[in-house]
């Protein structure tokens, strides 16, 4: 890991470095990166030429390492690391000297990763190296639902109710209306999903709609809130 410059260091008397920091200095403690680095090396493009040189190995694995811990997408990690000190430290930019890699060359890497289907491999890996140091990597989905209540009465233009209205008990009480089920990203709390039902559609028949398919574990919110719409 490179020094920082001084335009990197802050002078933050009471600063008390948070738990994603001291977790991302916990994997660079105990990830052999050498090891995995040299699993890449073989595939990894070579400089050619009088062109810029490719990111190196190590760089661009310990940022794949922040996309799948953290959930991030390509564009999203690339802002992550512009907006979050700790995680730029752990991947080695330094802003004073250097830009963060572009969603680009961060796409063409888990894409290299991909073909030679090293991804999922080096990650079990390193999900490995850390359960045995008492830390641990993992990704989950809470999923919620919202009823929102819709007029009940028939006293309209139509003298009826909605007919894609229905209504659902929720504790003693009855509500008309429809259902919104969310996805949410149990680290970051971000909604990643959305479906909407009729409000008598139970939670689990719209579960596969709400998960992306690479969670290593499901939870639910323990109580549905409830809104209202005219």
């Amino acid at each position: 890991m490179q020094p920082q410059t001084f335009a990197e260091v802050t002078v933050e008397q009471y600063r008390k470095p948070p738990r994603r920091e001291r977790f991302l200095e916990e994997m660079t403690r105990v990830v052999p990166w050498m090891d995995l680095v040299a699993a890449i090396e073989p595939v990894y493009p070579k400089a050619e030429g009088p062109g810029r040189p490719p990111v190196g190995i190590e760089r661009m694995l310990r940022l794949h390492c922040l996309q799948q811990g953290f959930n991030l997408s390509d564009p999203a990690v690339e802002e992550a690391l512009y907006d979050s000190r700790a995680m730029r430290q752990f991947v080695g930019i330094d802003l004073g000297r250097e830009p963060v890699p572009d969603e680009t060359t961060i796409g063409k890497f888990r894409h290299l990763l991909e073909t030679h289907q090293l991804g999922q491999q080096l990650f079990a890996r390193i999900g490995e190296y850390l359960t045995t140091q008492g830390l641990q990597v993992s990704r989950g989905t809470i999923v919620d639902a919202t009823i929102i209540s819709a007029p009940s009465s028939t006293k309209n233009r139509t003298q009826e109710r909605d007919p894609e209205m229905h209504q659902t008990k929720k504790g003693n009480q009855w509500y008309f209306g429809m259902k919104a089920h969310i996805g949410v990203d149990s680290r970051t709390k971000l909604i990643h999903s959305v479906a909407a039902t009729a409000a008598n559609v139970h939670d689990s028949q719209v579960l596969s709609d709400l998960l992306h398919g690479q969670e290593t574990r499901v939870g639910g919110a323990t109580r549905p809130t409830v809104d209202s719409v005219t």
